[in-house]
């Protein structure tokens, strides 16, 4: 297996300007001269963390279980305790370097796909609905969007049902950013299709997020899947042995975790797929 962390400041020769983040970390294949090469579509993966710490969770253990779906997979480390545009921007980086090496991976460029948990989920939302003017990187709109998303229990709005500590680190306590940074608030035409999922139980992030979500892109008439399951508080990841941090008396939420084969069956729908 290929594996690297990138600084995408350096690779873009963008100055830091104060940013802690923008690494990404490959998982790639290393391809057998036993087996056919075959193209795969990528996923970036961006844990969650309330934009205060990255839940170790939410990353290398998403980006494996993806490779082992098929995929080429990354893992954004982007910048905490600092405010927007910084970690949109170190999204959209991604995005690009993705597109960028894609034959160096083996990854299929047009096929890209962001999956977020919470904050990191609420960050995999701006990205989806990003508008021209939120560009730093001299690309068109498009080649920076991912070409669909997976939001796992997200923070979206900025308004009641938020998740305080997330919309405190991401706006800066500036309220005037507050619309600005509400999910719901920027679905467009010309935003990312997206895959939405959470628990009915989930005190953490309301499930009203989700709701709030779907109804824009229902009213934009932009293609979701919306999935709500009745069990589980935040934060279950994979919602499996490895991930599950709650109680041995959980098990009943490994049921939750059939979120990743219905993601993956609805990216499939959409031509994410290994070539032949």
């Amino acid at each position: 297996m290929i594996t690297q962390k990138i600084d995408l400041y350096e690779y873009f020769k963008l100055k830091r300007n104060g940013a802690n983040g923008g690494y990404l970390t490959v998982y790639a294949r290393t391809e057998s001269v036993e087996m056919k090469k075959r193209l795969r579509p990528a996923i970036l993966v961006l844990p969650g963390g309330a934009y205060a710490m990255l839940s170790d969770r939410e990353g290398e253990p998403v980006a494996l279980k993806f490779l082992e779906k098929g995929y080429v997979s990354f893992v954004l480390s982007y910048s905490l305790q600092t405010k927007y545009p910084t970690p949109l921007v170190e999204a959209q980086m991604a995005v690009a370097y993705i597109r960028d090496n894609a034959e160096l991976y083996n990854a299929d460029g047009k096929h890209v796909c962001a999956v977020g948990f919470s904050a990191g989920a609420h960050l995999t939302g701006l990205l989806a609905t990003a508008k021209s003017d939120e560009a730093i990187l001299k690309r068109s709109n498009n080649e920076l969007k991912p070409n669909a998303v997976i939001l796992s229990y997200p923070v979206v709005t900025m308004d009641e049902f938020t998740h305080v500590g997330s919309r405190n680190n991401i706006s800066g306590g500036y309220e005037k950013l507050y619309e600005k940074l509400s999910v719901d608030k920027r679905v467009d035409e010309n935003s990312v299709p997206a895959f939405i999922w959470h628990t009915y139980e989930d005190e953490g992030v309301p499930m009203e997020n989700s709701l709030m979500l779907a109804s824009a892109y229902r009213k934009n008439n932009v293609p979701f899947a919306l999935h709500i399951f009745e069990h589980g508080p935040h934060g279950l990841s994979l919602a499996d042995e490895e991930t599950n941090i709650f109680s041995d008396k959980c098990r009943h939420l490994y049921k939750v975790g059939k979120w990743v084969d219905l993601a993956v069956d609805w990216l499939a729908s959409r031509g994410f797929v290994r070539g032949k």
